[in-house]
């Protein structure tokens, strides 16, 4: 099952009496266990008939004894174990008993965070016959643009794929953080109108002329002025435009260029789903293909890299100073 179809699930009081959420990547975690906590009791039954443990501080006889009770005031009680990845799990005995027969009227959450549940476990496998189980894994860098549009997308509301890649790429895959500017954007942007690049430099402090999405494009195109103008402005805002990031960006962006060159089909349509990128944005890794060929953009690889350890350190030469570095590379990378 996806998050989606979970979610609604648990509005529509479809329930389990089980729910073990694991995996690396906390959002979706966090968004169902935030579900069942506000949305199964009244404000009134919660002091009855919820319960919120952490991981650390409990143990598997507190929560079964727990588990073993009847709701006091309504049809339910919810017994939600955060952090549960720290809860002794080789002492599971008891939670195995009890999900031979668990009660029908209690709700048993496990938000097991930032690291796989261990499937070889006995327990897992019980929890996965008789209730839902979840695996949230860490979304690809190449995948947050999309997920923007989908989360949009589902609340009535675009944004122009170029304004998407931008937050991706700034943001990168913390979806938690994402999830708060988006939020933060729906309720500055008129709902009638498209979310643009000014949108994002507006409410989110990300320069839409100056980032190293704009310094990607600019190179695609070899338009030196303005990737110089980009590096300078890095250079004078260090803080918001560290070189690892800067370096990272642009070794992704290459290597993409140079799978584009070894397409079968280059097609918008094929392209785009082999790259992981918005149809949109084809025609720039196109017109790219054209002004670095196969062999420049393996140059092009190795100049990321050469200066990715130069700026760690290693075989740094007569530059040290990080606007140095990153003119002496863009400079290479254009000739």
């Amino acid at each position: 099952m996806n998050t989606k179809s979970i979610l609604a699930d648990i509005k529509n009081k479809k329930l389990k009496p089980v729910y073990l959420l694991h995996g690396e990547e906390p959002y979706f975690i966090d968004l169902i266990s935030d579900c069942i906590e506000q949305s199964i009791l009244s404000d009134a039954q919660k002091g009855f008939d919820q319960s919120v443990l952490y991981g650390k501080d409990t143990d598997f006889s507190t929560i079964i004894a727990m588990a073993k009770r009847y709701p006091m005031m309504g049809e339910y009680q919810v017994i939600i174990i955060k952090e549960a990845q720290n809860l002794k799990w080789k002492d599971d005995e008891l939670l195995l008993k009890y999900l031979e027969h668990p009660t029908s009227s209690t709700l048993l959450v496990f938000a097991h965070k930032y690291s796989k549940f261990d499937k070889r476990k006995k327990s897992y496998k019980a929890m996965e016959k008789i209730g839902l189980v979840l695996e949230s894994a860490k979304l690809y860098e190449d995948k947050v643009s999309g997920w923007i549009l989908e989360q949009l997308s589902a609340n009535h509301r675009k944004i122009h794929p170029h304004a998407a890649a931008l937050m991706a790429e700034y943001l990168g895959t913390d979806l938690s953080k994402v999830a708060n500017e988006l939020e933060k954007l729906q309720l500055n942007v008129p709902q009638d109108r498209e979310i643009g690049t000014a949108d994002i430099e507006r409410n989110i402090g990300i320069s839409k002329d100056f980032n190293a999405f704009e310094l990607n494009s600019a190179l695609a195109k070899r338009n030196s002025f303005k990737a110089f103008q980009i590096v300078d402005y890095f250079a004078a805002n260090p803080k918001s435009n560290p070189m690892p990031v800067v370096i990272g960006s642009l070794g992704n962006y290459f290597t993409k260029i140079l799978k584009y060159h070894y397409l079968p089909d280059k097609s918008a349509s094929s392209a785009a789903k082999a790259l992981g990128v918005n149809p949109y944005f084809v025609k720039e890794y196109e017109l790219a293909a054209r002004n670095f060929n196969r062999k420049k953009t393996f140059d092009v690889i190795h100049i990321i890299k050469d200066y990715d350890l130069k700026s760690k350190g290693v075989q740094v030469g007569h530059l040290t100073e990080t606007a140095d570095l990153l003119n002496e590379m863009i400079y290479k990378i254009l000739n």
